[in-house]
């Protein structure tokens, strides 16, 4: 079979990669290199001739939360069509929503404390603060990404915020959760499989004054060797929800010495592949592999 990759971004990279590597750039020149025929297209453009494409791979359609309705249908006829597309687009649209981490925590793995509002339900926010013995709280939707309308809340200054989050309740989903003081004091973990292996991993710490890790929020990036039982809670995470993948993010954090999930990125994730030796060429192997096992 003669393969032909279509890559799918979105419209707009700038708008959600400030002051990043653009990786879309990265994978071009190493499916350049490696002489594949590709390339990359939006999701959202309905000119785009898909069919034409014996696989699809998934990189960087980063304004899939913003258009979440568009992109399901997108993601759902592209599933009808049967082509190949990594990673698997029913994997995707499960992993568009937060609450996906119920399940996580179903398996027996740690995730961060978490309430699930439901859209429209009232928000009662001061009780929460004694429900997670915290004087922080996170407040984010529950299909979202790169810090949109993520809030914190601080104990006794809410009440002036409650018209404000009822309003973004009645849009849809959101997630309230502790804040996590090890995120500022320590970072937050992100280890990267490909097709279920272990790549490289790194930890992201905000910049002083902000609790946003986002490296476009100025949070810096330091590539680091996991500790065996780091490694070992993503990998099990990995097993149960990921091991199809081409590509899995785990991201979390420690307290106390133990491993409590943030989010598995399955979507579209940034996948700091500048940050490793071994990294592009683990992408790489892990795509052929992918290829290769498609083409049968």
């Amino acid at each position: 079979m003669t393969v032909k990759i279509g890559v799918v971004t979105c419209q707009s990279l700038g708008n959600y990669n400030n002051n990043a590597e653009s990786e879309d750039a990265i994978v071009s020149e190493l499916l350049a290199a490696e002489g594949f025929d590709f390339k990359f297209e939006v999701w959202s453009d309905p000119a785009v001739n898909w069919n034409q494409y014996t696989h699809l791979v998934v990189k960087s359609p980063w304004d899939y939360f913003d258009r979440y309705h568009e992109f399901k249908n997108w993601c759902e006829n592209m599933i009808a069509s049967g082509i190949p597309v990594f990673n698997d687009l029913k994997t995707v649209l499960w992993n568009s929503d937060k609450k996906y981490l119920q399940e996580i925590q179903g398996k027996g793995h740690r995730i961060i404390p978490t309430r699930f509002l439901k859209q429209n339900q009232p928000v009662h926010i001061e009780p929460m603060f004694d429900e997670f013995a915290t004087d922080n709280l996170i407040f984010k939707p529950s299909i979202s990404g790169g810090a949109k309308n993520t809030l914190r809340l601080i104990k006794g200054s809410t009440h002036s915020l409650s018209d404000s989050l009822n309003e973004l309740v009645k849009n849809e989903d959101f997630l309230l959760q502790p804040f996590i003081p090890e995120i500022i004091a320590e970072g937050e973990y992100s280890l990267i499989f490909f097709n279920g292996k272990f790549s490289h991993a790194v930890l992201k710490s905000p910049k002083e004054g902000d609790f946003r890790v986002q490296h476009f929020f100025g949070g810096k990036i330091s590539s680091i060797q996991p500790s065996d039982s780091l490694m070992d809670s993503a990998t099990k995470i990995v097993e149960d929800f990921a091991k199809d993948c081409l590509y899995a993010r785990v991201d979390g954090v420690l307290i106390e010495g133990v491993f409590y999930l943030m989010e598995l990125e399955l979507i579209e994730p940034y996948l700091f592949l500048f940050t490793h030796p071994e990294a592009k060429k683990n992408y790489m192997a892990a795509l052929k592999e992918k290829l290769a096992i498609g083409s049968i």
